[in-house]
C-alpha cells in the first residue's frame, strides 16, 4: 500500500494522470507478493499503452514481462544483466556523476538516473543533495546518446530547474505519491513540462 492507495490503483491513476513509466520500488517485500503485483502492474502499463520498470530486482522484471529493470552501482553489473535480458528489454542505470554516467552509456544502458539531485528520505542509500549542477555535468557527459531521468526530492517547486539543467525526465515519488489526487498531480507535473518545452521551442 501507499499511504491508503493499492500500488496497482496508484499505478492507473499515474498513467491517467500522464506518466509515460511507473516504477515498482520494494525493498523490504516477499519476493511472492512483489511479483504479484508485478504482473498486476505491468498488464495496467499495457493497457494504457505506457511502460513499466521494475527495481533491482531482475528475476521479478522478467517473470512479471515488464519493460525494463532499474539497476543501481551496487546491483547486478550491466552487463550480465544484459545478458540474462536481453535486448528488448530497457535497462536503467543510476548515477552519482559523470564518469558513472559515461560508463553506463558505453555499456548499453538504455537511460541513467542521476540522484539524489535534492535531499530526500524516499532513498536513503542513494547521494544526497548531488544538485543541478550534477545533471548538468551528467547531460554534458552523455549528451543525447540516452535519455537522462533526474530523480530525487523533486516537485512543482523545482521541476522546470531540473529539466532546464538538462534532465529528459523526472522520477517522483512524494511529489505525486503523497497528494490527496495522484491522477491532477501526475497531470500537473506532466503539463508543467509540456508548457515549458513549448515556450522553449
Amino acid at each position: 500500500m501507499l499511504g491508503s492507495v493499492p500500488e496497482t490503483e496508484a499505478a492507473r491513476l499515474c498513467y491517467e494522470g500522464g506518466a509515460d513509466v511507473v516504477q515498482l520500488r520494494m525493498k523490504d517485500t516477499d519476493g511472492g507478493e512483489m511479483l504479484r503485483l508485478a504482473k498486476e502492474m505491468e498488464r495496467i502499463a499495457n493497457e494504457h499503452n505506457k511502460f513499466f520498470i521494475v527495481n533491482d530486482r531482475i528475476d521479478i522484471a522478467m517473470l512479471a514481462h515488464a519493460d525494463g529493470v532499474h539497476l543501481g552501482q551496487s546491483d547486478i553489473p550491466l552487463e550480465d544483466a544484459r545478458r540474462l535480458v536481453g535486448d528488448d528489454m530497457i535497462i536503467g542505470i543510476s548515477v552519482d556523476n559523470a564518469e558513472q554516467a559515461r560508463a553506463a552509456v558505453e555499456g548499453g544502458a538504455d537511460y541513467v538516473a542521476v540522484g539524489s539531485v535534492f535531499s530526500t528520505p524516499t532513498k536513503p542509500d542513494a547521494a544526497q543533495a548531488l544538485g543541478l549542477g550534477a545533471v548538468y555535468e551528467v547531460k554534458k557527459a552523455i549528451g543525447g546518446a540516452v535519455p537522462l531521468v533526474a530523480i530525487g526530492g523533486i516537485n512543482r517547486g523545482n521541476i522546470l530547474d531540473v529539466v532546464h539543467a538538462g534532465a529528459d525526465g523526472v522520477a517522483v515519488v512524494s511529489a505525486i505519491m503523497a497528494q490527496p489526487d495522484i491522477r491532477k498531480a501526475a497531470h500537473e507535473l506532466k503539463t508543467m513540462i509540456l508548457n515549458d518545452r513549448r515556450t522553449r521551442l
